[in-house]
């Protein structure tokens, strides 16, 4: 893999996997082929995100008195999906999957951390309270070292996945997702994720190791 290239592996954690807080599907499915992917070292490059929310945080519909997990609300003037409670701090839950050596990875991405603000992208949060989206410094930690490309991969293919995809993008990066080595929380959302991905310029690649 060229050495201006990295690999983002997004939020591959237990409360993800099906049995998990807010399974995806097929979730685990991931898992071998990501660890095979990090033990083969083609990357010169590799970040983790990891969310990684405290308790009571305001994307969780538990926080909200009268809603229901996967209702929607505003929150800053964005719509905001409401989630159950999911990858809370320091819980087993939220750690890195277990069935994966992380030792290729040079960093991880914790996001999320704000109770009022939601985080999907690896580079930006969410909208927060003043409409900002505040960056994670992931996307100067790529630059200070030469990366132009990112392959991304691990879950959701359809929110966090997709999300730090397209703001790879926006802050001018070229972007691929590697379909195979991601899930969906539905698969029904399939087609308009590809749309979205077609929509940005963003290439749908197989893993090869």
């Amino acid at each position: 893999m060229p050495a201006d290239t990295a690999l983002i592996v997004v939020d591959v954690q237990p409360d993800f996997m099906p049995g998990g807080a807010l399974a995806c599907h097929q979730g685990d499915a991931i898992v071998p082929g990501i660890d095979r992917l990090l033990r083969h070292g083609r990357y010169r490059h590799v970040v983790a995100t990891q969310d990684w929310h405290p308790s009571g945080h305001a994307s969780f519909a538990s926080s909200h008195p009268g809603t229901e997990a996967f209702g929607q609300i505003l929150l800053h003037g964005q719509p905001q999906t409401l989630w159950p409670d999911h990858c809370v701090q320091g819980t087993p839950g939220a750690a890195l999957h277990p069935g994966i050596d992380w030792s290729a990875v040079d960093a991880v991405i914790r996001k999320g951390s704000h109770r009022e603000v939601d985080s999907y992208s690896g580079f930006r949060e969410n909208h927060g309270p003043q409409g900002e989206r505040p960056s994670t410094g992931l996307a100067g930690w790529l630059r200070d070292r030469g990366v132009t490309e990112v392959h991304v991969c691990g879950l959701a293919r359809d929110v966090c996945v997709l999300w730090t995809a397209q703001d790879a993008v926006a802050l001018g990066f070229r972007a691929s997702l590697l379909w195979d080595l991601s899930r969906p929380v539905t698969p029904q959302s399939d087609d308009v994720t590809r749309d979205a991905l077609h929509a940005g310029g963003i290439a749908v690649i197989g893993t090869t190791y």
